[in-house]
């Protein structure tokens, strides 16, 4: 386990990212727009930003500002953005489909991470290999995913959303 978690805020680091996993997973697959929803969203935005925040306090891979660290801010732009309407109290009309667009990608985003980490400490391989095929290949199952929902997604709402693609 020392190779894979080397101090504290690493520790807490994964144990946030995992109850982002969970709590993300869950938005993802129940009823859009209830209380629970937004409680359980909340909790993933709020586990979201401190993944996103203790990835720039971890430095053991390269000693420095790395590629992790650049997957960091585009989580955060993600997570801000689709946070954007909810701050605003605006979650409604075309900003519902800002917010669920880009949470959705978020949590895919959380995905991607989650396999490059696991791919990329296989004994023995091209670590920017791995890097770029599991993330590649996450993002290519979350658009089709996507768009495999989205007139799902459409009915929920009630109406064309504008789901940003």
């Amino acid at each position: 386990m020392n190779n894979i978690i080397h101090d504290s805020l690493g520790a807490f680091h994964v144990i946030v990212a995992v109850l982002a996993l969970i709590s993300g997973t869950i938005v993802l697959i129940m009823k859009k727009g209830s209380k629970r929803h937004q409680q359980i969203g909340y909790f993933y935005a709020f586990n979201m930003l401190l993944v996103n925040l203790t990835a720039f306090g971890i430095y053991h891979m390269w000693g420095r500002f790395g590629i992790f660290h650049v997957a960091a801010i585009i989580g955060l732009v993600t997570l801000l953005t689709g946070m954007l309407p909810n701050m605003l109290k605006k979650p409604r009309g075309g900003n519902i489909g800002l917010h669920f667009s880009f949470m959705y990608w978020s949590v895919m985003g959380l995905y991607a991470a989650l396999v490059s980490e696991t791919l990329t400490r296989i004994p023995e391989t091209p670590f920017y290999g791995m890097l770029g095929i599991s993330t590649f290949g996450m993002m290519m199952v979350a658009a089709w995913g996507f768009r495999r929902n989205q007139p799902k997604w459409n009915r929920q709402f009630n109406r064309q959303t504008k789901l940003v693609k």
